[in-house]
């Protein structure tokens, strides 16, 4: 998949890759390409000038709606959608909802979790990015609001008396940029996704199961099956998606919880912040201009932005990584259950989905980009492990129950030894049924002699 810069994520932890395409090691947040322009560089300026419709500049300055410009994020996913748009059909909406509803008539003999798609739909390019905007909301806002926040808030108060309209700025700049930016990033991934739960989470309204007919048809290209197999095989993938997040109602707040714990620790430099203020208040070249937006921005695309990450932040990307595992694994687990009599074609098809993630699918890039985290193959497979080898040691029911409550779920260390998790669930099972035949065990009556033996000498 191609790069999605939502720039906020770390650069590439690996160096060998740095500058091959990711952030520049001393942009670790990607806000080098957010306010420089698109990845090919250049000025806020020439990024609106690549987008005609973005023309009135003034009136995107003035946008007061939040930390991001989601009506300039909107019609930049929409305006790069528009050449290859293809609305979908009667006859594909009418097949998506034939596969949902297969789907889930499946799923019910795998897993305890009753159905979670209340309504089908079969959205186009255009309305994926209209239909999911509020998820992506709740998910951005607060990150793209701590990056502008700690910018503002690291100017020395003695300048900030003296170039307050800098605060001002800052702020209708970032929404401007994190707009465009984000609009970019959506417009790429509505390119690519195929379910509304392709991204890790649940990014259409409540109840809806949903396909994007399009990209179905892009991803079925070059695959040896037929058409209707892979979108049943899809099909079954978001069904089992939505039954999980419709019944397991802590997990996608848990979910953005992580990436928010992320974005509480993002730090700013504020010796970086001070040395502009400094050099401009003395007339140097590289100093901050109040009045001119140019010098605010290669401001904040120098490094400002702390690389080092805390150690709270490292936790929050452990518990993201193994929920969004978890969540995969559980899914690649039940819908093999579910296919694997009736589709021919399931095990091929499982592959190449592992192969989409592991070179980079929606969920890797969206998560990448947002917090630097990356999803390693190994610790998918290891969730799928757990999930298999409950299923297969405790049955379906005891397999589901773990999702009754976070503290019960495998933690990142029990991925490391998956089998050692699921046999420790058989130790526990039986220690629950003895205390349970200990708590149901009769009491015995006294004898008389009993009596007689508690008497005092």
């Amino acid at each position: 998949m191609s790069d999605v810069p939502f720039g906020f994520g770390l650069p590439d932890r690996d160096p060998e890759r740095r500058g091959e395409g990711g952030n520049p090691a001393g942009d670790p947040f990607g806000l080098g390409a957010l306010f420089g322009g698109i990845a090919g560089g250049g000025s806020p300026e020439d990024l609106l000038g690549k987008m005609p419709l973005f023309a009135e500049l003034q009136k995107l300055m003035s946008w007061s709606g939040g930390p991001v410009n989601w009506d300039l994020a909107r019609q930049g996913a929409i305006s790069q959608l528009a050449a290859g748009h293809q609305p979908s059909s009667d006859a594909e909406r009418t097949a998506v909802a034939e596969s949902l509803r297969l789907a889930d008539l499946w799923l019910d003999q795998v897993t305890e979790l009753p159905s979670g798609i209340e309504r089908t739909a079969a959205w186009s390019r255009v309305e994926w990015v209209e239909q999911t905007l509020p998820a992506w909301g709740a998910l951005i806002d607060p990150l793209a609001e701590k990056v502008v926040a700690a910018m503002t808030s690291a100017l020395p108060q003695e300048a900030a008396m003296s170039f307050g309209p800098v605060a001002g700025i800052m702020g209708r700049m970032g929404g401007l940029m994190f707009g465009a930016q984000v609009g970019q990033a959506l417009g790429k991934l509505a390119d690519e996704v195929v379910t509304s739960t392709d991204v890790g989470l649940p990014l259409a309204p409540a109840g809806t199961g949903v396909l994007v007919p399009q990209n179905v048809a892009a991803f079925a290209a070059g695959l040896d099956r037929p058409a209707d197999e892979i979108r049943l095989f899809l099909a079954l993938r978001e069904a089992a998606s939505q039954r999980l997040f419709a019944h397991v109602p802590w997990l996608r707040q848990q979910l953005q919880d992580a990436v928010h714990a992320y974005a509480r620790g993002i730090t700013i430099d504020r010796e970086a912040i001070e040395r502009g203020i400094t050099e401009a208040m003395s007339g140097m070249e590289g100093g901050i201009d109040p009045s001119n937006p140019e010098s605010i921005q290669q401001l904040l695309g120098s490094g400002v932005l702390e690389p080092e990450e805390t150690p709270e932040q490292q936790m929050a990307l452990r518990r993201l990584e193994t929920l969004l595992a978890l969540v995969e694994g559980w899914v690649d687990t039940v819908v093999a259950e579910a296919a694997k009599d009736r589709l021919p074609g399931h095990s091929a098809l499982a592959e190449t989905m592992r192969r989409r993630r592991a070179s980079g699918g929606p969920a890797e890039q969206t998560f990448a980009t947002l917090v630097g985290l990356e999803l390693r193959p190994r610790r998918l497979r290891d969730a799928a492990t757990v999930w298999a080898a409950m299923g297969q040691s405790h049955g379906s029911a005891d397999r589901d129950r773990l999702w009754s409550h976070p503290d019960l779920l495998p933690t990142s260390d029990d991925l490391d030894e998956p089998l050692d998790f699921v046999a420790r669930q058989g130790m526990d099972d039986e220690l629950r049924a003895l205390t349970a035949d200990d708590a149901e065990q009769p009491a015995q009556p006294q004898t008389p002699e009993d009596d007689e033996g508690q008497q005092p000498g």
